[in-house]
């Protein structure tokens, strides 16, 4: 089973069908104990950092998920759920955030035109299965007002360009993170999926 966290951010019903396509039974749960069933867990994410902490804490899902990540168990966190790895975010006054990932989350220039909405490219940094069968620069769909600078760069497996170039995909061991969602990106954000979970559960 993948759990699917809900801590009241939205796109959690396309999550499931990406998922459902792909053969693999999801739960959607905000309960610590399903973690402990679950064979990978996906951190989906619209909304705002500091209300997304809150109903972490309140869940009382901080803590499991902090030692999921650090057992090396399969994580996948989406948009938010990819901000909120690092230690805080500008969003609301500097949320502090999860702090499994070195760096923080700052708000895309006031120059451009924010949110960013649509399709981008990503640009493969590195060689890795999870981008097997997905073009270089093969593009995905962002939704997003806040990006992450991230302080090792080794952990940035894409970047994207919109205004600046900044982190759009991160990885490191079974935690893998994008700033683009992979459910409303086509045949190549299911093919994403399918190769985060075969990597990283099979």
């Amino acid at each position: 089973m993948i759990a699917i966290i809900d801590y009241g951010a939205g796109n959690l019903r396309s999550v499931v069908k990406a998922l459902t396509k792909l053969g693999y039974q999801s739960r959607v749960t905000g309960s610590p104990a399903d973690l402990k069933r679950a064979k990978a867990v996906v951190l989906p994410g619209v909304g705002a950092a500091p209300d997304a902490m809150a109903r972490l804490r309140n869940a009382g899902l901080i803590a499991p998920l902090l030692q999921w990540v650090a057992d090396g168990r399969p994580f996948l966190g989406i948009c938010l759920g990819f901000q909120l790895l690092f230690a805080y975010s500008e969003e609301g006054v500097d949320c502090p955030c999860l702090g499994l990932l070195p760096g923080t989350v700052k708000r895309l220039p006031s120059s451009l035109k924010v949110p960013h909405i649509g399709w981008n490219q990503v640009e493969q940094r590195i060689s890795h299965p999870l981008f097997e069968g997905i073009p270089n620069r093969a593009n995905f769909y962002f939704v997003h007002s806040y990006y992450p600078e991230v302080a090792d760069a080794s952990l940035v497996a894409g970047q994207t360009e919109y205004g600046l170039t900044f982190p759009s995909m991160v990885i490191r061991g079974k935690l893998v993170a994008t700033q683009f969602h992979p459910e409303k990106s086509g045949e190549l954000g299911l093919r994403l999926y399918g190769n985060f979970l075969k990597f990283a559960v099979s």
